[in-house]
């Protein structure tokens, strides 16, 4: 296992009153959730304890309304938009409040003060803004890279959002929501870096606490630092010596690269499965929270977070997005030290993923672990050629559950074909046994990989 870094660890240098503060408004966000939000569970993993030797427990946030965190701080944030405007507008502090325990529309004198709102996404903060806002009955406009999947898409559509689509990545989705903002005067929810969307963040901090006190160890992903901010305040705040372990992807790591200097890195840009902390540019505010209530960050490759996916789905039921994973791949692939005593808590922020990209990720998952195999094959165009190449097959239980026979490629030689297979296999011997026999029967073949 990797050596525990000793920089960043101490908590001597925290600002109390910035910590305290976060805490104060976490607890107001707690209070403004509870009517929309039940906690997630918070469940011990047999599995991936005995893998790590800890204690390991996951915090489902892939279970939660919009199947992410973000619904907390965009909800959170729109609320107080709601009560500040409310104030504003001199309207009866009981109309705020029923608007914040139900579903009615906001009252018509807010329309002078709220616009309405506009956020940049790649998905789960666009859901939480949209579901926010029609709660309140305000307009809300998203805008999305434009290789956002079409499932994040359609989900924000159909809570009555209008969609925009813009730019190959969030800062250029971020740029262009900033200008239509200044257009149609709405009202920016920024999807981190904002001290209300932090707060509503915090609250998972607080459910954790509130249910397991003893936990020692808390693992975040990070993109901008929203949720590990929120929840790392609260949680060094009330319990100092807890450490927090921020996990950024490898092809996102701006914030690491910050971290580890202690000053603002630039990246180029950034390239991972998980989109969900995709995030090219560090925000100075929320890197200075970071500083005080982050104890280590290490990073992920996007091999390392296909693993965790598939293994949550299988081993634990579950399907979590990339950025929801991240703490997964960083105990599985030992990216920092514990020890058996540590009772760990992995934040699996959110569970919308791209149905394709799940099935890639399944499929090389089968691959890498000899469960399937991928053949071509050269056959003698005849009656009975391809018959004789399954019963060898059948005969050392291979499982053929797809097949195509070329017999046109511009590639073979006339009179022959090229059969290209899968096949499910029962592991690295069992592949070795079908070679064997193929190479036995002199058929010429090659393996797709």
């Amino acid at each position: 296992m990797k050596k525990q870094s000793s920089k960043n660890t101490k908590t001597q240098n925290l600002a109390p009153q910035k910590l305290k503060d976060i805490y104060t408004q976490a607890l107001k966000a707690k209070s403004r959730l509870e009517s929309i939000l039940i906690p997630t569970p918070l469940s011990y993993a047999p599995t991936l304890s005995h893998i790590s030797k800890a204690e390991i427990y996951l915090k489902k946030e892939n279970l939660q309304l919009t199947g992410a965190f973000k619904i907390r701080g965009a909800f959170n944030k729109i609320a107080a938009l709601v009560e500040a405007a409310t104030e504003s507008a001199n309207i009866e502090s009981s109309a705020t409040k029923s608007a914040v325990k139900s579903s009615a529309p906001k009252h018509k004198a807010l329309d002078s003060v709220i616009k309405g709102v506009i956020a940049a996404s790649a998905g789960n903060h666009a859901q939480g803004v949209a579901y926010a806002a029609k709660h309140f009955g305000i307009k809300a406009v998203i805008v999305m890279p434009e290789a956002t999947p079409l499932l994040k898409v359609s989900a924000t559509k159909a809570l009555g959002a209008k969609v925009v689509l813009s730019g190959d990545n969030y800062d250029e989705a971020y740029k262009k929501a900033l200008e239509l903002a200044k257009e149609q005067d709405l009202t920016f929810i920024h999807p981190f870096a904002d001290r209300e969307v932090i707060a509503g963040q915090g609250s998972i901090a607080l459910e954790m606490i509130e249910e397991y006190k003893d936990i020692s160890v808390v693992v975040v992903p990070i993109g901008g630092g929203g949720l590990i901010n929120g929840i790392g305040s609260v949680y060094k705040h009330l319990c100092p010596h807890v450490r927090v372990i921020g996990v950024v992807a490898s092809g996102a790591n701006a914030m690491k690269l910050s971290f580890d200097s202690a000053k603002i890195q630039k990246i180029e840009s950034v390239r991972t499965i998980a989109d969900g902390i995709a995030v090219r540019d560090v925000n100075m505010d929320n890197f200075k929270l970071v500083q005080q209530c982050v104890d280590e960050i290490v990073s992920v490759d996007d091999e390392e977070i296909a693993n965790a996916i598939l293994f949550l789905l299988e081993r634990q039921k579950l399907v979590v997005e990339g950025a929801g994973a991240a703490s997964v791949a960083s105990v599985l692939h030992q990216k920092f030290s514990l020890s058996p005593k540590d009772k760990v808590a992995l934040v699996l922020s959110g569970g919308n993923i791209d149905i394709t990209m799940l099935n890639v990720i399944i499929e090389k998952g089968l691959l890498k672990s000899n469960r399937k195999m991928r053949l071509e094959v050269v056959l003698i165009d005849k009656p009975g050629s391809l018959q004789g190449l399954t019963n060898i097959l059948s005969k050392v239980d291979a499982n053929i559950v797809q097949i195509e026979y070329d017999r046109t490629s511009v590639m073979l030689k006339y009179g022959d074909a090229l059969v290209t297979m899968a096949l499910e296999t029962k592991g690295a011997e069992h592949k070795e046994l079908i070679r064997k026999q193929l190479s036995a029967h002199n058929y010429h073949f090659n393996e797709i990989t």
